[in-house]
């Protein structure tokens, strides 16, 4: 890789608030705390850096401050033997989230060590870099990242759904689940929230939890990337006029102002030029039209590389929106489930620039990287429809993945490479449309799930782009906030609450001796204290809970007439039940409970000669634990390849095997209402459910290349640049 030198920052741009970003500061983990900005670092001018200037994408690090000062006189949060004081969330809450809220913190900085000694210079952050766009995390994170922009890194924001949660300021958010040195759950809120105005004794009030819409975010992170810098070649927004059709820092400071970054948005559509349009095809009149703030910007921090950060939260006028008041942040719907969908219908000024770009990119011969921190395109590896016919309603958040018009406005823009983030997923897709328009959407891995990693794109050369997955399975000082765990486990086991007995989770998480082991065991528990019960139908999450690998390949093979219902007069043998199903009325003559060993056994040897033709033993397959079965699953859902690496050769050709084992075409299961038939033969559901269950893992973990690979955008396909990478193919 191509080691690039430091640019130097400047800190020049109007609008940045220093004192703000230095009032909360922590400190790096092996340094004290800073309570004043680094000096700013001389900048020299900008230096051609045409091919190999590689970028760090680290997307969705939802940091959050774990010593953040509260500035409360109620909770100051958890003595430490170093005299810090930790802010820290449970274990339980991390247990049961979709993202870790603690350890991120020294992940954060490990990621930006490993980029630095790399020879990093540049690091963009596609969306949710904080937890909510609280006070203390966004100056927290701020001041990290200013204690690496004094070494010579630049920073490139993008927003996310978590910040800001809402477009505007939200007095009266909180948390529930902040640790106590008794290992108890503290609630934490804004002042402005009900328990606070009621005097709740049991709640601790500070505005350093509020949530912080765009205008406070943009102004305390304006020099990473949102306001315009002295040592940009380039810097504009989509509402940017040059005047000759030349660049000058003074008159992008003056654009870069939040007045002059604003669009008009309806509840049906996008406003403005567009609205007139909008109302004819809808055949009415747009409604609770309102002007926001968009974020996006361009910026060409070096000689020939654009960065193009796309705003692509898209917070829609609800019910509750009142004209009088189009500040009140309860106005809008969230932007999670918004993403690119939205961006289409009410972000149409957004599409136009996005177009703009790539044309000028292609003719200026710039090397351009757009993110945002939505994908543009399917995300489970092609597998959604499937997933959605499978498991729950609503499983596995498939209301986020975008709709394939979505991929097909976004190509036909001429843009051809989008970093996104938002799902926590390591992945690739790529679309053409019918035009022959040639789109690539990389997902950046959280730093804050298993399979964290953080992505390096380089441009090669003008059509070929490198990618390279670097995965933190080490982070120093993980296991710090350790021993304030063990106190809350310690009250939960002894705890005779029965909501505190719920919480209890397994205290092996914290012998883990990695960072890479630790969110492995962390998903295992998410999986099995939320995952299995949200997303897998009942049946499906009792096979799912309690078979083991061999259990698995032998019920694949299984050849029974005994029913579900006949699993209670023959316990022992296979450990399932019936009472997921409904009482079904028998018909015929019922053969006898007992035939069911003789049936396993045949199945059994079936089962053996599949593993035997694999170069496998059977009995090795009982190793495959329903726990690790289903962590994997999950697993291979957020890290694809990752995961498959993780899981070793031996594990992958154990799943190959269950993969092609069940019968081409199974027998549908007979179902009254919403629920199996209890008259079902004791294979039959297995076998249909879970065809499609290792299909769906199969393609999930056979997808495009997500570790090392090159983009050839001119060829127009993605491609393995890794010997190590291991497939279900």
């Amino acid at each position: 890789m191509t080691r690039l030198f430091s640019t130097g920052v400047s800190t020049g741009a109007a609008a940045l608030s220093l004192a703000l970003l230095a009032a909360c500061s922590p400190g790096e983990p092996d340094a004290p705390a800073q309570t004043t900005p680094p000096p700013p670092v001389q900048t020299p001018e900008p230096t051609p850096a045409p091919v190999g200037t590689a970028v760090a994408f680290m997307s969705d690090v939802h940091f959050q401050d774990v010593y953040g000062d509260f500035k409360s006189s109620q909770f100051s949060g958890i003595p430490t033997r170093d005299g810090k004081n930790a802010t820290i969330r449970t274990m339980y809450a991390q247990l049961t989230s979709t993202r870790l809220f603690n350890e991120n913190y020294f992940a954060f900085y490990a990621a930006l060590d490993d980029a630095y000694a790399k020879g990093i210079r540049y690091v963009a952050l596609p969306g949710d870099y904080t937890d909510d766009a609280q006070p203390m995390n966004v100056d927290g994170i701020a001041a990290v990242m200013k204690q690496y922009q004094a070494k010579g890194m630049r920073f490139f924001l993008a927003p996310g759904n978590h910040d800001p949660v809402e477009p505007y300021d939200d007095q009266e958010a909180g948390k529930n689940d902040f640790l106590t040195k008794e290992g108890k759950e503290q609630k934490v809120y804004a002042t402005s929230n009900a328990a606070c105005i009621a005097k709740d004794p049991a709640v601790v009030c500070t505005d350093q939890l509020m949530e912080q819409g765009y205008e406070k975010l943009m102004t305390k992170m304006g020099e990473f990337g949102f306001m315009p810098n002295k040592a940009d070649i380039l810097w504009e927004t989509p509402f940017s006029k040059h005047s000759g059709g030349k660049y000058t820092y003074d008159e992008a400071v003056t654009q870069a102002a939040l007045a002059n970054r604003k669009f008009e948005i309806c509840a049906e559509g996008s406003g403005g030029i567009y609205k007139a349009a909008g109302e004819a095809k809808l055949g009415k009149a747009y409604t609770k039209c309102v002007k926001m703030i968009d974020s996006t910007y361009l910026v060409e921090p070096v000689k020939g590389l654009w960065l193009l950060s796309i705003d692509a939260n898209v917070f829609v006028p609800n019910a509750n929106f009142d004209p009088a008041r189009p500040e009140w942040f309860k106005g809008y719907d969230g932007a999670g489930n918004a993403g690119w969908n939205k961006v289409i219908t009410h972000k149409m000024h957004l599409m136009e620039y996005i177009k703009s770009v790539a044309a000028r990119a292609k003719a200026e011969g710039k090397q351009l990287m757009a993110f945002s921190h939505y994908p543009t395109m399917d995300f489970y590896a092609n597998q959604t429809g499937a997933m959605k016919a499978v498991f729950k309603s609503g499983a596995f958040q498939t209301a986020r993945v975008p709709d394939a018009t979505v991929a097909n406005a976004v190509a036909a823009t001429g843009l051809r490479l989008h970093v996104g983030g938002h799902m926590h997923f390591n992945g690739t897709n790529d679309h053409q449309d019918t035009s022959g328009n040639y789109l690539v959407n990389v997902q950046s891995p959280s730093l804050a799930v298993y399979g964290a990693a953080y992505k390096i794109i380089t441009y090669k050369d003008a059509e070929t782009i490198d990618v390279q997955t670097m995965p933190l399975g080490t982070v120093p000082r993980f296991a710090e906030l350790f021993p304030l765990y063990v106190v809350e486990n310690d009250y939960l086991k002894g705890s005779s609450i029965p909501a505190d007995a719920g919480k209890r989770w397994d205290r092996a998480i914290l012998d883990t001796r990695s960072y890479g082991e630790y969110t492995r065991y962390y998903f295992g528990e998410l999986s099995r204290l939320r995952f299995m019960d949200e997303y897998w139908p009942c049946e499906m999450k009792e096979a799912a809970m309690n078979l083991n690998g061999k259990q698995m390949l032998i019920l694949s093979q299984l050849q029974t007439k005994v029913t579900l219902s006949q699993l209670k007069d023959i316990p022992g043998i296979v450990p399932l039940t019936a009472s997921c199903a409904a009482a079904g009325t028998v018909t015929g003559m019922p053969v006898a409970a007992s035939t069911l060993s003789a049936d396993w056994a045949d199945a059994t040897a079936r089962a053996d000669k599949l593993a035997t033709a694999a170069g496998l033993r059977l009995d090795d397959f009982a190793a495959l634990s329903a726990y690790e079965f289903y962590g994997d699953f999950h697993r291979t859902v957020y890290a694809g390849e990752l995961a498959l690496r993780d899981m070793g050769q031996g594990r992958v050709n154990q799943y190959k095997v269950l993969m092609s084992a069940f019968p081409s075409s199974p027998a549908a299961p007979v179902r009254i209402g919403d629920k199996l038939s209890d008259q079902n033969p004791v294979g039959t559901a297995f076998q249909h459910q879970f065809k499609q269950v290792f299909a769906i893992l199969k393609g999930l973990g056979s997808a495009k290349p997500s570790d090392h690979f090159t983009v050839d955008l001119k060829g127009k396909k993605v491609s393995n640049a890794s010997n190590n990478g291991l497939s279900f193919n």
